[in-house]
């Protein structure tokens, strides 16, 4: 479970909460159903015009993923192709077809077998990258859907709003229900704001930052098989590999994959 994100939306939801109040209104006088039909159920509409079935109704599956934490484990990756790499050269490159089995990696097992077939390093390289675009390709059409969501709903809630004061302006004899017109009218705003910046921006941009981390996993993993057949000397190997670290985190893989 990743806890930021908990901490963001609750955290949102005391903030505005808080605000509405020491301004004088009330939670309840921003609970408006016919602004969140408007403003949620319009802006969510237009996403099956702009996407395919399957995306609009699997969007909330994938902005779940916004809840987890996924572990990439650069430290042990890093440490499990010194040792290929290690034996690579102790007993040639088709000794690491035993054992291909037990990586956790589809990916980084794939392009292991691959040397190990004998594939040519630049054949290796545009099956790998590949690979990788079309993951990341995959990744960003998701990305893409919701925040042309977030986009949508700044622009549905001044609809509702418009919608709002056409209402407003079809009843200006009642002096008395102007105000009160008014503040449910602008109400749809406040929700398309709340729906782009506070809910759906902020979970693209982690799921964004999740594609990111996964890539580079991916390109470290190319970069390590293509170093193994290459007979890449171990230390040099992590060395490349390493630089994709921060400082932190190598300096703590460095003294475990680079001992004398």
């Amino acid at each position: 479970m990743d806890i930021a994100t908990i901490i963001g939306i609750v955290g949102g939801t005391v903030a505005i909460g808080l605000g509405v109040v020491t301004s004088g209104g009330s939670v309840g006088g921003i609970i408006d159903i016919p602004s969140v039909l408007v403003t949620v159920g319009g802006s969510y509409s237009a996403l099956f015009i702009v996407a395919s079935l399957k995306q609009a109704l699997g969007l909330f599956g994938v902005m779940g993923r916004a809840f987890k934490t996924f572990d990439y484990n650069e430290r042990d990756l890093i440490q499990k192709m010194v040792t290929l790499a290690e034996k690579a050269r102790r007993e040639g490159i088709l000794a690491l077809e035993e054992g291909l089995e037990d990586l956790d990696s589809p990916f980084l097992k794939n392009g292991l077998r691959l040397i190990v077939d004998g594939t040519d390093g630049a054949v290796v390289r545009s099956i790998m990258e590949s690979e990788m675009n079309n993951v990341e390709a995959r990744h960003m059409a998701w990305i893409g859907v919701i925040n042309a969501w977030a986009g949508y709903g700044p622009g549905f809630g001044m609809l509702g709003t418009v919608i709002g004061l056409i209402g407003m302006l079809n009843n200006l004899e009642d002096k008395s229900s102007l105000g009160p017109n008014m503040a449910v009218a602008l109400i749809t705003t406040l929700y398309g704001s709340m729906l782009a910046n506070w809910l759906v921006a902020p979970f693209a941009n982690k799921l964004s930052s999740q594609n990111a981390k996964e890539m580079s996993v991916m390109e470290m993993s190319i970069e390590g098989v293509l170093s193994i057949q290459a007979g890449d000397n171990p230390r040099i190997l992590a060395l490349k590999l390493l630089s994709y670290l921060d400082p932190k985190t190598r300096k703590v893989v460095e003294g475990d994959v680079l001992k004398d």
